[in-house]
C-alpha cells in the first residue's frame, strides 16, 4: 500500500471509529431525530438566515431533500419559517425553543467527546496542527472543485 492509500485508509478508519464510538450515545440522547435532522438543526443554530439552498449546500443534500426535512422539522416543532420584511420571496428557518434544546443536547455530546479525546490533542504541537490543517484544507478545496464540476454538468 502506498502512502496515499495508507493515509486515506487510516482517515476512513479513524472516522469510522469515532462514528461507532459516538453513535450509541448520540442515538440514545437524540432518539426520534435522524443524524441529518440534527446536523441541519446545528447549522441553523450556528448560521443566521438559513434557507433551503444554503442548507442543501452545507449539508450536501438536494434542495428537495432539505424541503422535505424542513417540513418534518416544522411538524415536530423544532424549527419555524420566516421572511424578512424587505424580501417576501425568500423563506428562512430558525430554531424554536424545542429545536434549541435538541441543539444543546447535541452540542453537549460533542463537548463530552472532545473532552474524552483531549488526551491525544494535548500532545500535538502547533507545527503538527498547522501541517494537518494545511493538508485537510488542500484536500477539501480539491473536493470542492470536484463537487462544482458535478454541479455544472447538465442533468
Amino acid at each position: 500500500m502506498n502512502k496515499e492509500d495508507e493515509v486515506l485508509a487510516r482517515v476512513r478508519e479513524l472516522y469510522n471509529k469515532m462514528a461507532w464510538l459516538n453513535k450509541l450515545k448520540m442515538e440514545e440522547s437524540l432518539k426520534g431525530y435522524t443524524p441529518s435532522e440534527v446536523h441541519c438543526i446545528e447549522y441553523m443554530e450556528e448560521n443566521a438566515d438559513s434557507n433551503v439552498t444554503i442548507l442543501a449546500d452545507s449539508c450536501y443534500m438536494t434542495r428537495g431533500a432539505i424541503s422535505k426535512m424542513t417540513k418534518k422539522l416544522i411538524k415536530k416543532g423544532l424549527i419555524e419559517s420566516y421572511q424578512k420584511p424587505d424580501n417576501k420571496k425568500e423563506i428562512y428557518f430558525r430554531l424554536t425553543a424545542q429545536g434549541k434544546k435538541v441543539y444543546k443536547i447535541h452540542d453537549d455530546l460533542h463537548n463530552e467527546f472532545k473532552e474524552r479525546d483531549k488526551v491525544v490533542f494535548e500532545e500535538v504541537t502547533e507545527e503538527q496542527f498547522d501541517s494537518m490543517l494545511r493538508f485537510v484544507d488542500r484536500y477539501s478545496k480539491h473536493l470542492d472543485t470536484e463537487i462544482e464540476k458535478l454541479d455544472r454538468q447538465p442533468e
